[in-house]
C-alpha cells in the first residue's frame, strides 16, 4: 500500500507550514509544501493527495477578518480554464479525501462553509471572531475530546495541553438549528477544559469565549476537521514549557508531544481507509 500523501498549502501570510508538514512526516506520511498559487493555477493537483492541510498563520494579515480573504480566494477564484479551486475541494472530499485546518486554517474552513456544513450546502453557518479578551492570546490551554461519534482524528485521546496563538478564535453559531445539529451530531469534538478535563466556558481556561467552549469541530462526514489550538507546536515533549517537571514526575513518559498523536491518528485513519479501498478494488 502506498504511503499517505499530504498537501500542505502555504503563502499569503500562512507561516506554520513547516511544523504542520513535520507533524505529518513524523506520523509516517509524505508531505509536500506548496504555495496556494500553484494549486490555484493548476500546477499542483489536489486529487493527487489523501490529506489537504491548511496551516495556521496570518493570511492577508487578518486585516479583512481572520481567514475570510483566504477563504474567498479559494471559493471564488477561477483558473484560466474557468474552474474554481472550491470545486476541486468538493470533488476531493467526494473521492474520499480528508481536509484539516489549524487556527487560521480552521477559520478558512469555517468561512468557506466546509465546517460544520450541517445543511450540506457549503454555506457559512458559524464564524470565528475576536476573542472576548480583546487581545491576542499566546499561551497554553487544556482541551478535552468529546464523546461524539464523528471525530476519527481524535479517537483514543482525552485531555491534552496545547498552545493557542490567536486573536480571533471565538466561535459563534448562526442559529439554534445549526447549534442543535452540531450538538446532536457530536461535531463539537474538542472543547476547552480545566486541568481535570471538565469543559469550561469562562476565561482564562476558555481563551476566546467560543460557544459550546468549542476548540475543534468536524463535519458530519468526518472528513473535514478544524481546530484553533496548535498540535503542530507540540510534536515533542520538549515543546512544553514545563517539560522538565513532566519528565521528572514520569520518567517513562514518551518524548513525543501530545500534538503528534493527532497527526498519527490522522495518518492511521487515512491508511485504514486506503487499505479498505485498495482491498475492495483488488
Amino acid at each position: 500500500m502506498s504511503k499517505v500523501r499530504a498537501l500542505v498549502v502555504t503563502g499569503f501570510g500562512i507561516n506554520c507550514e513547516e511544523e504542520m508538514a513535520a507533524g505529518m512526516r513524523l506520523a509516517g506520511a509524505d508531505a509536500d509544501i506548496v504555495h496556494l498559487n500553484s494549486v490555484l493555477l493548476g500546477d499542483c493537483a489536489v486529487r493527487a493527495y489523501d490529506v489537504l492541510c491548511f496551516p495556521g498563520g496570518f493570511s492577508f494579515g487578518d486585516d479583512l477578518g481572520a481567514g475570510k480573504a483566504l477563504a474567498n480566494k479559494m471559493k471564488y477564484r477561477r483558473s484560466s480554464g474557468g474552474n474554481r479551486l472550491f470545486d476541486q475541494l468538493i470533488a476531493f472530499l467526494d473521492d474520499g479525501g480528508y481536509i484539516i485546518g489549524i487556527c487560521n486554517g480552521f477559520q478558512a474552513l469555517v468561512k468557506m462553509g466546509l465546517l460544520p456544513n450541517v445543511g450540506g450546502r457549503f454555506e457559512q453557518e458559524v464564524t470565528l471572531t475576536a476573542n472576548d479578551s480583546g487581545r491576542f492570546e499566546d499561551r497554553w490551554v487544556h482541551c478535552a475530546v468529546t464523546d461524539g461519534p464523528a471525530a476519527p482524528f481524535l479517537r483514543g485521546l482525552g485531555t491534552m495541553p496545547l498552545p493557542v496563538r490567536h486573536g480571533e478564535g471565538k466561535l459563534l453559531i448562526a442559529n439554534d438549528r445549526v447549534r442543535d445539529a452540531v450538538v446532536s451530531g457530536g461535531l463539537n469534538c474538542l472543547t476547552y477544559c480545566d486541568e481535570d478535563g471538565r469543559t469550561v466556558s469562562d476565561y482564562p481556561a476558555n481563551p476566546n469565549g467560543s460557544e459550546l467552549s468549542c476548540a475543534g469541530m468536524v463535519d458530519p462526514s468526518g472528513r473535514v476537521f478544524g481546530m484553533m489550538p496548535h498540535p503542530e507546536a507540540f510534536l515533542s515533549l520538549y515543546n512544553h514549557p514545563d517539560w522538565g517537571r513532566l519528565k521528572r514526575t514520569a520518567k517513562s513518559r514518551s518524548q513525543e508531544g501530545v500534538g503528534l498523536e493527532i497527526f498519527k491518528n490522522i495518518v492511521a485513519w487515512v491508511e485504514s481507509r486506503k487499505s479498505t479501498k485498495d482491498g475492495g478494488e483488488s
